[in-house]
């Protein structure tokens, strides 16, 4: 098994450390916005390291939509390029840990829904977007089994 590199963020790493601490029963939401998140684990594409980030918990029926906001920074989160490169992620939502892959979906109707559906979750998103020239890149994240 690979290993578990944190992150050296010190909220990203605290926040994933109280919420797989305690089985997704604490340090369920965004800091201090009361907001719910899902911490998504995947694989360094550059270390093959373990990663684990945590993000706004945006779901679409079953499925999770993943968004690369970066809070409308002009350059990609470094998840972003590591879901690119390899798919397949866990997901933990509280308690629940499921296997997934995501796909990131391209500037289409589909993309604009999922955007919709985000930005109703979490609407600083809107703001981010507004913010910068890039396009704000959306995953899908589809059960595996």
């Amino acid at each position: 098994m690979a290993e578990y590199i944190p992150s050296t963020s010190d909220w990203v790493r605290e926040q994933v450390e109280l919420y797989e601490g305690s089985g997704g029963t604490q340090g369920l939401t965004l800091r201090d916005t009361g907001l719910p998140v899902i911490i998504v684990t995947n694989t360094g594409r550059r270390t093959g390291a373990v990663r684990k980030t945590p993000l706004m918990r945006v779901a679409d029926g079953k499925d999770y939509i993943l968004v690369a906001s970066r809070g409308g920074a002009p350059k990609h989160p470094v998840w972003y390029y590591n879901l690119k490169a390899e798919p397949n992620v866990e997901i933990r939502d509280e308690t629940l840990v499921q296997s997934m892959r995501v796909r990131e979906v391209p500037d289409s109707s589909e993309r604009q829904r999922l955007w919709d559906i985000a930005v109703a979750a979490f609407p600083p998103y809107q703001e981010y977007q507004d913010k910068t020239d890039r396009l704000i890149p959306v995953f899908i994240a589809e059960a595996t089994a």
